[in-house]
């Protein structure tokens, strides 16, 4: 990764390291392409999604050139409004640009006293790590990582530490996909990343100074500057914390290493919209739609062809050595001869059929639409809604988006925040806290989070009234402060707006 930093979990050490270690270049490149032939598997079906659905990805066949036309093969655009559609409602329920969609709070385990005193101050390190996200460049990465992860089911986003003196401590990256190989760990996430770039012998030293570079590969660099030479970089499990390790794959040369640290999280955080059992990749629901985005592709452009014949017509005419067809131009006020008792030039039937085919079309686009939930997730028609129809909106959007909201609650939204905690408590802009569950909780305020507790909240609500009207005996049953603090809790107050108990007289 450009520029990392790693954590002051180790010490980063630039040089070559043995071959023959566990961690060494050649074991290293072995255990990457060993990762990338269980991936090859893979590519033709992300490619295909991405070539109907999102045109604009990197490519898997190739590298690609920067601007060049991605959309010959496709003629309906149904499927990338939908993906981009609810790539956009991902990112306004789980992750709103510039709202509070993550908080801090006491953990159960502080006893009452001592979560009044820490409240505040929870707070105010939620709101310092809230500033530095939305003031990196998270919204706009987070929403590509949201269109591979519709695409093809699995993103993967970079956090790196920022350098001294910009605007945010964090910056982030959408990496492609065509550059991530990922392994699956025992717990079921996929906390190993090697990512394959390329860079010129001038970069290499810019980014690694100092460090060893084989002769063969620098007198290659001073003869040609504009080569590129191969790097694989590896974030892998090492107990606790991870290994970060850049190899130099030059090809004749012996592999060596140009870099190693370790991270306290992982910088590489890497999702899944769903998963198959005994996969490591994730599943996306433009696979699940993509027969008939094919079909539906296929549709749009025989019709265009048919409209095409349909414009221009398709023509006969008689053999008699005087109508000579190549030279024949079917524009207004053309004059074509024709011999005395001859048919001439007459116009073919179109077989043909527009109105079926445009049956056939509208079905495919609405299960198309069906299935990436834009007709569900979509804007509304309605200017104003009732109090029970936003509540019964967000009641379906939780049911919707409740199995994939858990997963990346548990793969993206909670490893993203704990590293953002732990890169501003080592800078000092925060205190010294451990978001552990037990002292300090993470508290999700996402608007899809809060929709899912909606419903306990109106249980609650309903059996608050029903208490009320059974009369003073029944209300006595009600710890009224308690349920305050529960109601806070469920609404996203902020803590320190909450008192872990009543004052005494």
């Amino acid at each position: 990764m450009s520029d990392t930093t790693p954590d002051t979990v180790g010490e980063r050490r630039k040089g070559d390291a043995a071959s023959a270690s566990p961690n060494g270049p050649e074991r290293l490149l072995e255990r990457y392409r060993a990762a990338r032939e269980r991936r090859s598997v893979w590519e033709s079906h992300w490619q295909d999604c991405y070539d109907h659905a999102l045109p604009n990805g990197q490519p898997f066949r190739g590298g690609g050139t920067p601007g060049e036309r991605r959309v010959d093969r496709l003629f309906d655009g149904t499927a990338p409004d939908a993906v981009e559609q609810l790539a956009a409602s991902l990112l306004a329920e789980l992750t709103p640009p510039w709202s509070r969609w993550f908080g801090l709070q006491p953990g159960p385990s502080l006893p009452d006293g001592e979560r009044d005193r820490v409240a505040p101050m929870l707070d105010r390190a939620a709101g310092i790590v809230q500033a530095h996200v939305d003031r990196s460049n998270f919204a706009v990465e987070i929403h590509q990582a949201f269109l591979d992860l519709v695409t093809v089911g699995t993103a993967c986003l970079l956090m790196e530490e920022a350098p001294p003196g910009a605007a945010s401590s964090l910056r982030f990256t959408a990496v492609p996909l065509a550059e991530a190989v990922l392994e699956e760990g025992a717990d079921g996430r996929l906390d190993g990343t090697f990512r394959r770039s390329e860079a010129t012998l001038a970069q290499i030293e810019r980014r690694f100074p100092g460090v060893t570079i084989p002769d063969e590969v620098r007198e290659r660099g001073v003869a040609e500057p504009d080569s590129r030479f191969p790097l694989v970089e590896a974030v892998l499990p090492d107990g606790l914390a991870y290994r970060w390790t850049v190899v130099l794959d030059s090809g004749p040369a012996e592999p060596s290493t140009l870099a190693e640290g370790r991270f306290a999280q992982s910088p590489f955080i890497n999702f899944r919209w769903l998963k198959a059992p005994g996969e490591t990749y994730g599943r996306s629901p433009v696979m699940k739609a993509l027969p008939d985005i094919k079909t539906a592709n296929k549709v749009v452009e025989l019709v265009l062809k048919n409209a095409s014949v349909a414009v221009t017509g398709i023509w006969q005419a008689d053999d008699d050595g005087v109508l000579n067809p190549a030279t024949i131009r079917l524009v207004p006020g053309t004059i074509i001869p024709k011999a005395v008792g001859s048919a001439g030039l007459t116009p073919l039937a179109n077989p043909g059929r527009f109105d079926v085919s445009q049956l056939v079309l509208d079905d495919l686009r609405a299960r198309i639409r069906h299935a990436l939930l834009a007709d569900r997730l979509g804007p509304l028609d309605q200017p104003r809604m009732t109090a029970t129809e936003v509540v019964e909106r967000s009641a379906e959007m939780a049911r919707l988006l409740g199995a994939t909201y858990g997963r990346l609650q548990a793969e993206l939204l909670t490893p993203l925040v704990l590293r953002a905690v732990g890169i501003l408590r080592r800078r000092g802009e925060i205190p010294d806290i451990a978001v552990d569950g037990r002292t300090v909780a993470l508290q999700h305020r996402s608007p899809l989070a809060q929709a899912q507790a909606q419903r306990d909240v109106q249980a609650t609500l309903r059996w608050l009234d029903t208490a009320r009207q059974l009369g003073p005996e029944a209300l006595s049953a009600v710890d009224v402060a308690a349920t305050a603090r529960w109601l806070g809790e469920a609404f996203g107050v902020p803590a320190k707006l909450v008192r872990a108990e009543a004052p005494h007289g």
